[in-house]
């Protein structure tokens, strides 16, 4: 049955609800009063306990994006919101609430455990991002309609189910139905699923199952067929040349063109216009198979490199550990001597020669990262100029086949020119043989007005070739120079990340010794 809350003043989710719930439920060691009196940050918490705390709207949870596990039930909450940060939550519980529709829960893909009993839902959807999903629970709800279960067969890991106390469970089919809808299914109303019984539930519904399965392939096919569309469409965009392939350059010059419907009325222009769209989408196709070909050059490139970077670092790592090594057995040796050593004498001798073998160490270790860091900028310094040469040559030949372009739309124009003019001619002579429309007639009112028009969807037509080449050689530049930055500035961070590890491996070093000479009394 429903929460009700008339008798009791509903809560709100706030900031000193949810820091007395972190700090209630933290540890109560001498490290969890620490942690009280300076503070937990919500960041950091992993689980979060807010059952029957009379909470009516979901609220405040955003700066929680490490919780795992949630407890929301027993509360009056009617909508699900406020949840879309929890991103790498598994766990939840919205039992015993108020809830009537399932959503909300589209940004929580990692969700293994979901629990609903005890609501007012009375439809099973909108989790289909819930991918990872493998207990479900829908227990004494308003379910009552037995097909809706299909929807659950999306949910490949789903393996437990709870529907118990739902209207359609007081029909004779529900439990045939359910498990031989949901073949995954292990346990339903926490009860594991006898497999003969399954098998007889399969048989009874063979016809309908056998239709989902084929509706179910079809649907999967035209993912498959999406899924390397888009695959395709990424590699087209990183060749700086998608929908070149098609016709789409070409007819968006004309969209673009108001007087291209009025001009394509004219004797000879429709034969005309077939030829250029052919010749123009040749060049087109070209200028894709050419990117495409381009783009597998700088890919071998940036992968050679990548390997190259990768190789150098480990390979400095792995010298870097011989003199870690050499230090750790000398140190060994060093308070394994002194253990038992009185003469203060030969240990403070042995102590400072570690100190000194300390101060050596450094020095080796952050001549090993310098080496690298010069051996680094080198060779990113060669992959820059390598990558401006592929680059400079992909425009070049990029601009080359644009130019092409240009030269197809300066013949059309030129001809279609022509065909205007002597329009023109034979109109003013009433020599056409075919009547022409108002809207067309109105552009051939002197030389002029029809020079003009197709002058200016000449230029419509530049305008968009124009843009193309703009476009592909600012995204092939800014491409390669955010790739160069991203490169730099990740050198930049690699390099302060291992001058830090070697300083605190060093310093730990320094406070081993000092704390082993305190145990010994020097």
């Amino acid at each position: 049955m429903s929460r009700v809350y008339d008798a009791i003043e509903p809560s709100v989710i706030d900031e000193l609800l949810l820091k007395l719930s972190v700090e209630e439920q933290g540890p109560k060691s001498e490290a969890g009063k620490i942690a009280k009196k300076e503070g937990i940050d919500f960041k950091d918490v992993s689980e979060l306990r807010l059952d029957f705390k009379n909470i009516l709207k979901i609220d405040n949870l955003w700066q929680f994006t490490k919780l795992v596990k949630l407890q929301l039930d027993n509360n009056f909450i009617e909508k699900i919101d406020g949840l879309g940060s929890l991103v790498n939550l598994q766990w939840l519980d919205l039992s015993f609430n108020n809830i009537e529709v399932i959503e909300g829960l589209d940004q929580l893909t990692k969700l293994r455990d979901l629990t609903f009993y005890n609501n007012k839902i009375t439809t099973v959807g909108n989790m289909d991002t819930l991918t990872e999903l493998q207990i479900l629970s829908l227990g004494n709800n308003q379910l009552g309609t037995l097909t809706d279960l299909v929807y659950l067969r999306r949910f490949e890991k789903l393996n437990t189910l709870t529907l118990g106390g739902n209207p359609f469970c007081k029909t004779d089919e529900y439990y045939k139905y359910t498990i031989a809808h949901l073949p995954k299914l292990v346990y339903l109303n926490y009860r594991l699923i006898d497999d003969v019984k399954r098998d007889e539930a399969v048989e009874a519904y063979h016809d309908s199952i056998e239709a989902l399965l084929h509706d179910e392939a079809i649907v999967q096919n035209k993912r498959i067929e999406q899924e390397e569309s888009d695959s395709q469409r990424v590699i087209h965009k990183e060749a700086f040349v998608e929908d070149l392939n098609t016709s789409l350059l070409f007819e968006s010059m004309f969209e673009e063109d108001a007087e291209a419907s009025k001009l394509e009325q004219l004797p000879g222009v429709e034969e005309l216009l077939q030829t250029y769209r052919e010749t123009f989408n040749d060049v087109c196709m070209k200028l894709f198979e050419f990117g495409l070909k381009d783009r597998v050059k700088r890919k071998e490139e940036i992968d050679s490199f990548f390997q190259a970077l990768n190789d150098a670092i480990q390979q400095n790592l792995k010298e870097s550990l011989q003199p870690i090594q050499e230090f750790e057995s000398q140190k060994g040796k060093v308070f394994s001597e002194l253990v038992n050593c009185t003469d203060q004498e030969t240990a403070e001798k042995r102590i400072a020669e570690l100190s000194d073998s300390i101060t050596a160490l450094w020095d080796i270790l952050m001549g090993l990262e310098m080496q690298l860091v010069d051996q680094l900028e080198e060779s990113i310094k060669d992959f820059e100029r390598n990558m401006a040469d592929l680059v400079g040559s992909f425009v070049e030949n990029v601009q080359e086949l644009i130019s092409q372009l240009r030269t197809l739309e300066s013949n059309h124009h030129e001809k279609l020119s022509d065909i205007a003019v002597v329009t023109l001619e034979k109109l003013m002579k009433n020599e056409l043989e075919e009547e022409m429309n108002d809207d067309v007639r109105v552009l051939f009112v002197d030389k002029d007005t029809i020079v003009n028009a197709v002058s200016a969807s000449h230029d419509a037509h530049t305008f968009r070739i124009d843009n193309k080449e703009d476009d592909i050689v600012t995204r092939s530049n800014t491409r390669v120079q955010t790739l160069i930055e991203m490169i730099h500035a990740d050198e930049i961070k690699r390099n302060r990340t291992r001058v830090n590890e070697i300083n605190t491996l060093l310093d730990h070093y320094r406070d081993e010794i000092e704390n082993f000479e305190n145990s010994l009394g020097l």
